[in-house]
């Protein structure tokens, strides 16, 4: 029998294993190249879209859209029409900041560097921290072009905050940035206004060990350098950033990779711009996860009406990371539904479906979490404060699936430094092992 102290040391295991992945994958395309590599060690098959593919029973294969986009899966021992498939949804973007077409700017002797907001990011937290930039680089070949990752591990930029003697009501009144003329970062210094692109795109060119001429387009998202870390006088919290929604991602792979010869199909899918709206060609609104299934039930030979039922006979689980209590702010809650942090799995419910979960799915996921002896809360949001949604929905209605929306508690969600529990990424990865093996 396991011993608590056994089950604190595993779970402390898998929380620095999750904070490892998130420090090496500082944007989508690097999460889903983290993914690639956990797979690829793993015996799992990389299936391209544009070749036939070839599938043979008990065989692990993934595929990837776009770069930051990407669905696993293993099938399973037993017809598709009689178990249905097993599938968990999660997302690879976080909200921050994105950097524009043009970003370098010269003012003042300084380069400046241009930034879009993505989604919905705390902005105040990015001030007076370490940050640099990450995501891929398109790059000219004499065939046509490459995409390259790209990271800087020092810090190579940053937002420095006002001082107080100018912004005197910054504690009373918070800090609220001008997303235009406030949020350019400061990336070093320049004698003429008119270099600072040039400059720029050498420091990426050098990096890359090609000329800033070949360098066609890029994608690049702002990060903090400070590696995740453990806190709290039992260290029994984690500290990282893009928590949201990365957590679920490694939790959703780990349990994958976990389950050997499954009796049903299951699936992961780790979309891009859920934190946007899902609305492309690589996010859950797409064609990604309904295209794939396609192609299995195809190379499987089912025919409609055998689809049809397969999919009535699967489960989907949206991960996407919960709302903890903060005993600060208690009036931010809902009465009888605090998310506590290091307490299980929060599964997710909102009346008017920005959650997919019902109370059959509600059910199905407790009689998950009570075959993996974890423990599990519910939430619902404060109903005179918006709700924010995930891919739950999404999927449900695209492919006509039980679905519920699930997620680990976490404290500053959107902070460019969010917090959870070291138990509570243990308690995930355990009831989606039970849910792959169902």
């Amino acid at each position: 029998m396991t011993t608590a102290i056994e089950t604190k040391v595993q779970a402390k295991k898998l929380a620095q294993d999750l904070l490892d992945f998130i420090d090496a994958s500082p944007s989508p395309w690097h999460a889903v190249n983290s993914v690639e590599q956990r797979l690829l060690a793993q015996g799992f098959i990389a299936l391209p879209e544009t070749n036939t593919w070839q599938l043979k029973s008990g065989g692990s294969y993934f595929v990837t859209r776009g770069g930051a986009s990407i669905i696993a899966f293993t099938l399973g021992s037993q017809s598709l029409t009689e178990s249905g498939f097993r599938m968990i949804g999660a997302h690879t973007d976080s909200p921050g900041l994105r950097l524009k077409p043009h970003a370098a700017f010269g003012s003042d002797g300084l380069v400046r560097i241009g930034v879009e907001v993505y989604g919905g990011p705390i902005l105040a937290t990015f001030t007076d921290r370490d940050l640099s930039v990450a995501g891929r680089v398109n790059v000219r070949t004499s065939s046509g072009f490459e995409t390259r990752l790209v990271k800087f591990d020092d810090s190579i930029m940053r937002l420095p905050n006002l001082a107080i003697h100018m912004n005197r009501e910054v504690n009373d009144k918070g800090l609220k940035l001008n997303k235009q003329t406030e949020l350019p970062l400061i990336f070093g210094e320049t004698e003429a206004d008119i270099e600072a692109e040039k400059q720029f795109l050498g420091h990426i060119a050098k990096a890359l060990n090609i000329k800033s001429d070949d360098i066609l387009t890029f994608e690049l998202n702002v990060f903090d350098t400070q590696k995740g870390s453990f806190w709290g006088a039992e260290q029994e919290f984690i500290t990282d950033s893009q928590l949201d929604n990365l957590a679920s991602c490694h939790a959703a792979v780990t349990a994958l990779i976990a389950i050997k010869n499954p009796d049903s199909t299951v699936v992961c899918a780790l979309f891009d711009h859920e934190e946007v709206g899902s609305e492309s060609a690589t996010g859950a609104s797409g064609s990604f996860l309904s295209d794939v299934i396609n192609r299995i039930t195809s190379k499987l030979t089912l025919n409609e009406e055998e689809k049809l039922r397969t999919l009535a006979q699967s489960f989907f689980i949206s991960a996407d990371m919960a709302h903890a209590y903060h005993p600060n702010y208690p009036s931010a809650y809902e009465p009888c539904h605090h998310a506590l942090v290091n307490k299980g799995p929060v599964i997710k419910t909102n009346a008017n479906q920005r959650y997919s979960t019902s109370a059959d799915t509600a059910a199905r996921f407790i009689t998950l979490c009570e075959k993996a002896e974890v423990p599990y809360q519910q939430y619902a949001h404060r109903t005179d404060l918006g709700c924010g949604s995930t891919i739950g929905p999404i999927i449900a209605s695209n492919l006509g699936v039980a679905s519920v929306d699930v997620g680990s508690p976490m404290w500053a969600m959107h902070s460019i430094r969010e917090s959870a529990g070291v138990l509570d990424h243990s308690y995930m990865i355990a009831v989606m092992k039970a849910m792959f093996k169902s």
